[in-house]
């Protein structure tokens, strides 16, 4: 057998450590098969995570949160619950992924635009609304023989891009989680973004490490949706797929 390259088994060697991780933080106390309830407040309210804790079990945590009441425009306050011994932490078996393939590990460009650009992105519990992301910035890059301009949003100092492609849906082991999937950006040369995306230049999509959003993992969760110039033509077979559980457990019954 021939033994790989150095670059090749490194590459290697860094996927299996994130698969790793990532399988780790989707099970840990506040990892996204934990969340097993978020509640909005009544307008004007505020409830404390410790408040939110009376009368739950010692597996339970409580975090507070905000967002924007898209009838209103005003802030609306909520909490959230996650169990160490959710339902879907004991009925997890894995997330399946692709091989992985370093031909879906694409160079591209960053290009930065006015600091107040925003995006609409229609989110999965919203009904058909949309919610106004920051996007610093546009992803271009060239994909078998198709040009893409892609949007990334600003996700607390990080670049997220929510993509969909051919796969998603799809039945059997080439298919991928059906509302599309999430990838971090990052820059080619190692630097951090800066909340609002940073100097042009060279940026990293290794779709490698594309990852199920927190939706498909708890209902509770209201992931934004690829916007139309965010979808591949044909399918990323790269990345996970879509979470396996056993005993017939669905994240949508409980």
């Amino acid at each position: 057998m021939t033994a790989l390259p150095t670059t090749a088994t490194s590459a290697l060697q860094e996927h299996a450590a994130w698969r790793e991780q990532r399988l780790d933080a989707l099970v840990s106390p506040q990892g996204n098969l934990a969340l097993v309830e978020t509640r909005w407040l009544p307008n004007g309210e505020r409830l404390g995570a410790d408040d939110a804790l009376v009368g739950q079990a010692d597996t339970v945590t409580a975090t507070v949160l905000e967002r924007t009441n898209l009838e209103t425009g005003e802030p609306e306050h909520g909490v959230r619950l996650w169990d160490a011994a959710s339902p879907a932490i004991l009925a997890f078996d894995t997330v399946p992924a692709f091989d992985y393939d370093p031909d879906w590990v694409i160079e591209a460009q960053f290009t930065p635009v006015a600091d107040d650009r925003t995006i609409p992105f229609e989110h999965i519990r919203d009904n058909g609304g949309s919610r106004s992301l920051v996007v610093p910035g546009d992803i271009r890059f060239e994909h078998d023989g198709t040009e893409y301009t892609m949007s990334a949003f600003d996700d607390g100092g990080t670049l997220l891009l929510v993509f969909g492609d051919a796969s998603n849906g799809a039945e059997g082991d080439a298919g991928t989680y059906g509302s599309g999937r999430f990838l971090f950006v990052q820059h080619s040369d190692g630097a951090r973004f800066d909340g609002r995306g940073g100097a042009a230049g060279a940026v990293t999509l290794d779709f490698n490490r594309a990852f199920v959003p927190p939706c498909g993992f708890s209902a509770q969760y209201n992931c934004p949706l690829p916007p139309a110039q965010n979808r591949f033509a044909g399918p990323v077979a790269a990345g996970e797929r879509v979470a396996v559980f056993h005993d017939g457990f669905d994240i949508y019954t409980l």
